[in-house]
C-alpha cells in the first residue's frame, strides 16, 4: 500500500520530519517547565522524537551521493 509520504521525493520527506522534529522539539520543552506535567507523555513524545531523527537520518544516507564528484 502506498501511503502519501512515499510519493514525495526524499529530500521532501526530509524537510518534512525535520519541521516535526522542531515542533516536537519544542513541544517537549515548553511541557518540561510544568513539573506536574504527565511524564509518560512527555517519554512518548520523546520516543517519537527519536523515531523522526532515525529516519531523517536514513532518508539523508538515501540522498548522499555514492561516488565522490
Amino acid at each position: 500500500m502506498t501511503t502519501d509520504l512515499d510519493l514525495r521525493s526524499p529530500q521532501r520527506q526530509c524537510i518534512e520530519l525535520q519541521m516535526e522534529h522542531a515542533e516536537l522539539n519544542a513541544l517537549i520543552d515548553q511541557l518540561s517547565l510544568h513539573p506536574a506535567m504527565d511524564e509518560l507523555r512527555i517519554r512518548r513524545l520523546k520516543k517519537r522524537k527519536l523515531a523522526l531523527r532515525d529516519h531523517i537520518t536514513r532518508l539523508q544516507w538515501l540522498l548522499l551521493p555514492k561516488e565522490p564528484a
